[in-house]
């Protein structure tokens, strides 16, 4: 594998690429899914750090315990992980942040895992801050979660370039990185927040200005790997006239397709299929949501059959506390655990919550591509 050094080296922008490519057609991202295993994997943060400032900083950096967690996915089966960068670990360290990505990326390789890694991310808290964050509020679900850009930076365009300028440079150290599955360019852009944060006023209105820069940005490193961001809320996701702006441009925009589901299988199929609508490879980069109907048993069988990725929400149970529910907002869990876990399928210990949903993840990974296994 070419080495990064000179890369990790550098904190400046390179420059554009003479020939950056084009969104890449239909043709070319089925060709390139086709030559792709079944993905199945999490979002992945590890049980020791609350946010991605958190698992990336220098201070808290654990790679021993994502080593350790990475190989309880891989004997699961588990072959992706997707991962959230935010633009603060690049603009207060960007060579140590490259470094960190290199080494996650190599201890991911070592269990047989590729990266999906987000850039932006319009859910929680708007207000990101570098260095320290607080310990987990008690009972509360995502409670460290934070956005990026976050509000300020939204609202201020002055400070597009630098957002630029920091998509630019990590697709292009990563650019022909065969670890690398793809990239996330913006989480749920059109989400209000959540929790009790008070939304950012005309949200859309910038998201819909910085999103096409943002892709803009990526695509211009030529990367070898698709750009996605995924659509979440909504019912008639195959008809452009129930779109709203961000939506129009996720669709336009992304090589691969992509959506969020958090339902009961018959709207996860039918959400599915809205997608696959469009002619290119779809990935579910986020479901499982027990509480919610939404379950590995329920989503994972159509998911194989119809050959789309799927990264459930949550890996391990830690200080993002996702094994409680969203409504732990308003009525922390505190003395209560919830009655069933909402996300997260492993304890601390690496101990399955059900043994049965790690067996048939395991099923479903071991078995040929668009094959469902039958359960023994």
């Amino acid at each position: 594998m070419k080495t990064i050094a000179l890369f990790l080296a550098a904190t400046t922008l390179v420059a554009t690429p003479a020939l950056a490519r084009d969104q890449w057609t239909a043709a070319q991202a089925n060709a390139w899914h086709a030559k792709q295993p079944w993905q199945v994997g999490a979002n992945y943060t590890p049980a020791t750090a609350i946010n991605q400032l958190e698992m990336f900083q220098a201070e808290t950096w654990d790679p021993k315990r994502i080593d350790l967690e990475l190989g309880w996915a891989e004997a699961m089966g588990m072959n992706v992980m997707r991962v959230n960068l935010h633009h603060l670990l690049w603009e207060t360290d960007a060579a140590g942040l490259k470094r960190r990505m290199d080494e996650f990326m190599t201890i991911a390789s070592k269990h047989k895992i590729k990266t999906l890694w987000i850039f932006f991310d319009s859910c929680w808290d708007p207000n990101p801050v570098a260095g320290p964050q607080h310990p987990p509020i008690p009972g509360v679900h995502n409670s460290g979660s934070v956005q990026s850009p976050g509000e300020a930076r939204l609202k201020d365009v002055s400070q597009y370039g630098k957002l630029e300028a920091y998509v630019k440079d990590l697709v292009t150290t990563f650019a022909k990185d065969e670890r690398v599955i793809g990239w996330d360019v913006w989480n749920e852009p059109n989400n209000g927040g959540g929790g009790s944060y008070k939304p950012t006023k005309d949200k859309n209105k910038y998201v819909a200005t910085l999103l096409p820069r943002m892709f803009a940005a990526a695509r211009s490193a030529d990367p070898i790997q698709p750009l996605t961001s995924g659509v979440w809320i909504g019912e008639n996701w195959d008809d452009q006239s129930k779109l709203d702006a961000v939506e129009k441009i996720q669709i336009a925009e992304s090589d691969v397709l992509s959506f969020h589901d958090y339902n009961w299988p018959e709207t996860f199929e039918k959400r599915a299929r809205q997608m696959l609508s469009y002619g290119r490879p779809v990935w579910c980069t986020e479901y499982m949501a027990r509480g919610n109907g939404s379950t590995f048993d329920g989503s994972l069988p159509i998911a194989k059959k119809l050959n789309i990725a799927m990264y459930n929400w949550g890996f391990v149970d830690g200080k993002m506390q996702t094994r409680l529910p969203w409504d732990s907002w308003k009525k922390p869990y505190t003395f209560d655990e919830p009655t069933i876990w909402f996300h997260d399928i492993l304890y601390f210990d690496g101990k399955p919550y059900r043994q049965a949903e790690v067996d048939l993840i395991k099923r479903m990974s071991a078995a040929p591509k668009g094959v469902v296994p039958v359960a023994k």
